[in-house]
Protein backbone atom coordinates (compact mmCIF):
# COMPACT_ATOMS: atom_id res chain seq x y z
CA UNK A 1 0.00 0.00 0.00
CA UNK A 2 1.41 3.71 -1.06
CA UNK A 3 1.18 5.63 2.34
CA UNK A 4 -0.34 9.35 2.58
CA UNK A 5 3.38 10.04 4.08
CA UNK A 6 4.57 9.81 0.17
CA UNK A 7 1.66 12.35 -1.23
CA UNK A 8 3.01 14.93 1.52
CA UNK A 9 6.42 14.26 0.92
CA UNK A 10 6.49 15.14 -2.95
CA UNK A 11 3.91 18.07 -2.36
CA UNK A 12 6.28 19.30 0.48
CA UNK A 13 9.54 18.92 -2.28
CA UNK A 14 6.90 21.34 -4.72
CA UNK A 15 6.79 23.94 -2.71
CA UNK A 16 10.77 23.92 -1.26
CA UNK A 17 12.36 22.50 -4.30
CA UNK A 18 15.92 23.28 -3.04
CA UNK A 19 18.91 21.53 -2.15
CA UNK A 20 19.15 22.92 1.06
CA UNK A 21 15.46 21.87 2.26
CA UNK A 22 15.98 18.45 0.89
CA UNK A 23 18.78 18.11 2.90
CA UNK A 24 17.19 19.01 5.78
CA UNK A 25 14.04 16.86 4.87
CA UNK A 26 16.71 13.86 4.36
CA UNK A 27 15.00 11.61 6.51
CA UNK A 28 11.26 12.21 5.12
CA UNK A 29 12.86 11.41 1.77
CA UNK A 30 13.90 8.17 2.76
CA UNK A 31 10.85 7.19 4.26
CA UNK A 32 9.00 8.06 1.27
CA UNK A 33 11.99 5.73 -1.12
CA UNK A 34 11.71 2.89 1.26
CA UNK A 35 8.07 3.08 1.07
CA UNK A 36 7.68 3.11 -2.67
CA UNK A 37 10.50 0.41 -3.04
CA UNK A 38 8.52 -2.10 -1.08
CA UNK A 39 5.41 -1.18 -3.03
CA UNK A 40 7.58 -1.87 -6.28
CA UNK A 41 9.22 -5.07 -4.67
CA UNK A 42 5.42 -6.77 -4.14
CA UNK A 43 4.74 -5.35 -7.89
CA UNK A 44 8.00 -7.32 -9.61
CA UNK A 45 6.02 -10.43 -8.31
CA UNK A 46 2.70 -9.79 -9.06
CA UNK A 47 4.00 -8.73 -13.05
CA UNK A 48 6.34 -12.05 -12.96
CA UNK A 49 2.87 -14.08 -12.45
CA UNK A 50 1.95 -13.16 -15.74
CA UNK A 51 5.12 -11.91 -17.39
CA UNK A 52 7.53 -14.46 -17.13
CA UNK A 53 10.54 -12.28 -18.75
CA UNK A 54 10.13 -10.09 -15.83
CA UNK A 55 13.14 -11.99 -13.53
CA UNK A 56 16.13 -11.06 -11.55
CA UNK A 57 15.11 -7.51 -11.11
CA UNK A 58 14.75 -5.56 -7.73
CA UNK A 59 13.41 -2.16 -7.10
CA UNK A 60 16.70 -0.61 -7.49
CA UNK A 61 16.79 -1.77 -10.59
CA UNK A 62 13.48 -0.19 -11.59
CA UNK A 63 13.70 3.17 -9.64
CA UNK A 64 13.97 5.94 -10.91
CA UNK A 65 16.90 8.83 -9.04
CA UNK A 66 15.06 12.08 -7.32
CA UNK A 67 17.79 14.07 -8.92
CA UNK A 68 16.90 16.08 -12.19
CA UNK A 69 19.57 16.38 -14.99
CA UNK A 70 19.14 20.03 -15.45
CA UNK A 71 22.37 20.39 -18.11
CA UNK A 72 19.82 20.94 -20.80
CA UNK A 73 16.95 22.43 -19.23
CA UNK A 74 15.41 25.93 -18.34
CA UNK A 75 13.98 24.56 -15.32
CA UNK A 76 17.27 24.46 -12.81
CA UNK A 77 15.03 22.74 -9.94
CA UNK A 78 17.15 19.75 -8.70
CA UNK A 79 14.94 17.47 -7.77
CA UNK A 80 11.74 15.65 -9.69
CA UNK A 81 8.70 15.99 -7.71
CA UNK A 82 7.50 12.38 -8.90
CA UNK A 83 8.83 9.08 -7.64
CA UNK A 84 8.07 4.99 -9.36
CA UNK A 85 9.27 2.82 -11.01
CA UNK A 86 9.97 0.74 -14.56
CA UNK A 87 9.40 -2.82 -14.11
CA UNK A 88 10.86 -4.97 -17.23
CA UNK A 89 13.21 -7.22 -18.29
CA UNK A 90 16.81 -6.06 -17.68
CA UNK A 91 15.51 -3.41 -15.31
CA UNK A 92 14.59 0.60 -16.20
CA UNK A 93 17.74 1.51 -18.92
CA UNK A 94 17.19 -2.18 -21.52
CA UNK A 95 14.74 -0.34 -23.45
CA UNK A 96 12.57 -3.19 -23.54
CA UNK A 97 8.81 -2.83 -23.28
CA UNK A 98 7.99 -2.75 -19.46
CA UNK A 99 5.17 -1.61 -16.81
CA UNK A 100 5.50 2.33 -15.27
CA UNK A 101 4.79 2.91 -12.17
CA UNK A 102 4.53 7.44 -11.75
CA UNK A 103 2.95 8.79 -8.31
CA UNK A 104 3.04 12.78 -8.51
CA UNK A 105 0.02 14.68 -6.91
CA UNK A 106 -2.47 15.34 -9.26
CA UNK A 107 -0.66 13.52 -12.38
CA UNK A 108 -0.02 9.72 -11.17
CA UNK A 109 -0.88 6.94 -13.51
CA UNK A 110 0.06 3.68 -14.81
CA UNK A 111 1.98 3.20 -17.95
CA UNK A 112 3.23 0.57 -19.79
CA UNK A 113 5.07 0.01 -23.93
CA UNK A 114 8.81 1.94 -24.71
CA UNK A 115 9.34 5.07 -24.59
CA UNK A 116 12.28 6.80 -27.01
CA UNK A 117 13.38 3.39 -28.10
CA UNK A 118 16.28 4.05 -30.17
CA UNK A 119 16.46 4.10 -34.02
CA UNK A 120 17.14 0.17 -34.58
CA UNK A 121 14.50 -1.16 -32.05
CA UNK A 122 12.08 1.67 -33.57
CA UNK A 123 12.88 -0.33 -37.20
CA UNK A 124 12.17 -3.24 -35.64
CA UNK A 125 8.97 -2.87 -34.07
CA UNK A 126 7.62 -0.58 -37.37
CA UNK A 127 8.83 -3.84 -39.09
CA UNK A 128 7.13 -6.19 -36.73
CA UNK A 129 3.61 -3.86 -36.93
CA UNK A 130 4.24 -3.76 -40.72
CA UNK A 131 4.06 -7.16 -41.21
CA UNK A 132 1.64 -8.22 -38.65
CA UNK A 133 -0.50 -5.30 -38.34
CA UNK A 134 -3.84 -7.47 -38.13
CA UNK A 135 -2.45 -8.97 -34.58
CA UNK A 136 -1.38 -5.62 -33.37
CA UNK A 137 -5.07 -4.19 -33.68
CA UNK A 138 -6.45 -7.09 -32.55
CA UNK A 139 -4.38 -6.11 -29.18
CA UNK A 140 -5.20 -2.79 -29.19
CA UNK A 141 -8.80 -3.41 -29.29
CA UNK A 142 -9.01 -6.38 -26.58
CA UNK A 143 -11.98 -5.36 -24.46
CA UNK A 144 -9.48 -5.20 -21.22
CA UNK A 145 -7.02 -3.26 -22.97
CA UNK A 146 -9.49 -0.72 -24.07
CA UNK A 147 -11.27 -0.65 -20.84
CA UNK A 148 -7.63 0.99 -19.17
CA UNK A 149 -6.48 2.94 -22.02
CA UNK A 150 -7.92 4.77 -25.00
CA UNK A 151 -4.82 4.88 -27.43
CA UNK A 152 -0.93 4.84 -28.12
CA UNK A 153 0.08 7.74 -26.76
CA UNK A 154 3.18 9.85 -28.29
CA UNK A 155 3.58 13.75 -28.39
CA UNK A 156 5.83 13.30 -31.08
CA UNK A 157 4.70 11.33 -33.57
CA UNK A 158 5.56 11.75 -36.98
CA UNK A 159 3.30 13.67 -39.26
CA UNK A 160 4.79 11.83 -42.74
CA UNK A 161 5.21 8.50 -42.84
CA UNK A 162 9.03 6.95 -41.78
CA UNK A 163 10.87 5.97 -44.96
CA UNK A 164 11.76 2.58 -45.70
CA UNK A 165 7.87 1.55 -46.08
CA UNK A 166 5.38 2.01 -48.55
CA UNK A 167 3.50 5.24 -48.39
CA UNK A 168 0.33 3.32 -48.85
CA UNK A 169 0.68 0.93 -46.84
CA UNK A 170 -3.38 0.52 -44.88
CA UNK A 171 -2.29 1.12 -41.73
CA UNK A 172 1.10 3.85 -42.15
CA UNK A 173 -0.53 5.52 -39.20
CA UNK A 174 0.54 2.82 -37.02
CA UNK A 175 4.36 3.47 -38.03
CA UNK A 176 4.23 7.21 -37.24
CA UNK A 177 4.82 6.51 -33.66
CA UNK A 178 8.29 7.36 -32.18
CA UNK A 179 7.26 5.95 -28.78
CA UNK A 180 4.91 3.10 -28.45
CA UNK A 181 3.28 3.98 -24.95
CA UNK A 182 0.18 3.34 -23.25
CA UNK A 183 -1.19 5.31 -19.70
CA UNK A 184 -3.91 5.08 -17.67
CA UNK A 185 -4.17 8.16 -15.40
CA UNK A 186 -4.98 7.89 -11.75
CA UNK A 187 -6.98 9.52 -9.21
CA UNK A 188 -4.90 10.53 -5.94
CA UNK A 189 -7.70 8.76 -4.04
CA UNK A 190 -7.13 5.70 -6.18
CA UNK A 191 -3.43 5.15 -5.22
CA UNK A 192 -4.14 5.52 -1.17
CA UNK A 193 -6.28 3.41 -1.06
CA UNK A 194 -5.49 -0.14 0.05
CA UNK A 195 -6.76 -2.51 -3.07
CA UNK A 196 -4.24 -0.11 -5.22
CA UNK A 197 -2.18 -3.03 -5.88
CA UNK A 198 -4.62 -5.15 -6.94
CA UNK A 199 -5.70 -2.35 -8.91
CA UNK A 200 -2.11 -1.41 -10.44
CA UNK A 201 -1.84 -5.37 -11.45
CA UNK A 202 -5.24 -5.67 -13.10
CA UNK A 203 -4.04 -2.68 -15.35
CA UNK A 204 -0.77 -4.26 -16.16
CA UNK A 205 -1.95 -7.17 -16.91
CA UNK A 206 -4.14 -5.89 -19.45
CA UNK A 207 -0.79 -3.71 -21.50
CA UNK A 208 0.48 -7.40 -21.41
CA UNK A 209 -0.43 -8.22 -24.48
CA UNK A 210 1.45 -5.30 -25.72
CA UNK A 211 4.51 -5.68 -23.57
CA UNK A 212 4.78 -8.83 -24.87
CA UNK A 213 4.18 -7.86 -29.06
CA UNK A 214 7.07 -4.83 -28.41
CA UNK A 215 9.49 -7.27 -26.89
CA UNK A 216 9.13 -10.18 -29.87
CA UNK A 217 9.75 -7.59 -32.34
CA UNK A 218 12.84 -6.14 -30.50
CA UNK A 219 14.19 -9.54 -29.07
CA UNK A 220 13.46 -11.62 -32.38
CA UNK A 221 13.66 -8.72 -35.22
Amino acid sequence: MIQANVYKFLLDLADNNQREWFHSNKKAYDETKSSVEAFIKELIKGVQSFDATVVGIVPKDCMFRINRDVRFSNDKSPYKTNIGGFIAKGGRNAMNAGYYLHIEPGKSFLGGGIYMPPADKLKMIRNEIYFNAANFKKIVAQPDFIKYFTEIWDDNKLKNPPKDFPKDFEDIDLLKFKNYTILHQLKDEQVLQPDFYQYAIDVFKAMYPLNSFLNNAINNG
